[in-house]
């Protein structure tokens, strides 16, 4: 079982940063693909980004493409979103998930085994 704890949302003027974490229970996070969903009232979840397991190899929705980073560092068993220029529709719930396959790049939320609680990112106009 692996436990995912996501961190670093909080309030912040478009245009702003902020970076989240993910930090993860279990060794085996570091073989495992990681991504980054959200969800804002009313909507589906959404993909945001995914990274394999060494870091590699990641994938961005074209939404955030040039804005959003997605990284990781095994050693700390935790995988960052780096979030540049950020708009008021980037408001939502940010949730981080992983996958024991660790050399795909998935963007449906139903590849994905394990979910954090998530993190709330609001971005004022």
């Amino acid at each position: 079982q692996v436990q995912l704890v996501e961190s670093g949302g909080g309030l912040v003027q478009a245009g702003g940063s902020l970076r989240l974490s993910c930090a993860a229970s279990a060794r085996t996070f570091s073989s495992s693909t990681v991504a980054w969903f959200r969800q804002s009232p009313g909507k589906e979840r959404e993909f945001v980004a995914a990274i394999n397991w060494s870091g590699g190899r990641t994938s961005h929705a074209d939404s955030v493409k040039g804005r959003f980073t997605i990284a990781r560092d095994n050693a700390k068993n935790t995988v960052y979103l780096q979030m540049n220029s950020l708009k008021p529709e980037d408001t939502a719930v940010y949730y981080c998930a992983s996958t024991p396959r660790g050399g795909v790049l998935m963007r449906a939320p139903g590849s994905y085994d394990y979910w954090g609680q998530g993190t709330q990112v609001t971005v004022s106009s």
